[in-house]
Formats: C-alpha cells, structure tokens, sequence
C-alpha cells in the first residue's frame, strides 16, 4: 500500500510493541507545522526515546542492551501523526541481548572497562490511532 507507515511491531524478539498508546488523532485545530521543542520529560518524548533505544539495540553487534541515560533535546512535528526528532544519550547496561531483559530493570554497567556512551541522533515517527511507529533514523556515535 501507499501508506507512509510500516508497523514495526516487534524490534526484535524481545521487545514486541503491542500498543504505542490509545490517543485520539491530534484536534483538528492543530495544523500540521514545523518542529518545535518540547520538554525532554514529556512522557510522549520518552517513550519515542525508547523506541530509538529498541532500534539501536536490534541492529548493534553489542552483546549488551543499551538504554537511554538522557534526552537532551527534543523537537516534535505534528506531521501525520507526530513525528520526534531526539538528541539522546545512550549507555550499556548489563543486560546481555540473549537474556530477554526488560529495559526498565536494566542498571548501567558499573565496570569501568565495560562501560560504554553513545551520542544519538533518533527520528521516531507515531501514528498514537493507528498503534503504528516509523523510525526512519537512528544514528549514533
């Protein structure tokens, strides 16, 4: 179809995305725009943070499962649904990829040489009504 999203329910098999969250379509008031920043506590900025961690985790050689350790900027688009654009700090748990973890019970690697931070630069895409997400970028460095 022409439609501009792919479901990307399961990220790897860890991490399947039943339901992004149940918000109706943004107010018809609102008008598609330009990105604006919005606060990095936003629970919608977070969660769209953790699908660019999932993203980073399900392509990275990494034996480990990185997380995000901070959100230092955010923009939003109201594009379609709305599309984040994220500046993120990652940082390598000790959570190993084959153990199936849950992110949220993951601690940081306390050992100096395991220890590992990223730079990322994440664009996630959700459409809240139709449950779907897009990550079209994840770069980090």
């Amino acid at each position: 179809s022409s439609h501009p999203f792919r479901p990307l329910m399961c990220f790897t098999l860890m991490f399947c995305v039943l339901s992004v969250t149940n918000v109706p379509p943004p107010h018809s008031t609102i008008r598609p725009g330009a990105p604006v920043p919005v606060n990095t506590d936003n629970p919608g900025v977070r969660k769209a943070a953790r699908f660019g961690v999932y993203r980073y985790n399900n392509s990275s050689n990494d034996l480990f499962l990185f997380k995000e350790s901070q959100i230092k900027k955010a923009m939003v688009q109201i594009v379609r649904g709305l599309k984040y654009m994220l500046h993120v700090e990652i940082k390598r748990t000790v959570c190993e990829k084959r153990d199936h973890s849950s992110l949220d019970s993951c601690h940081f690697q306390r050992k100096k040489n395991l220890q590992r931070m990223l730079t990322c630069y994440f664009e996630v895409w959700i459409t809240p009504w139709t449950q779907k997400v897009h990550i079209p970028v994840a770069q980090c460095h």
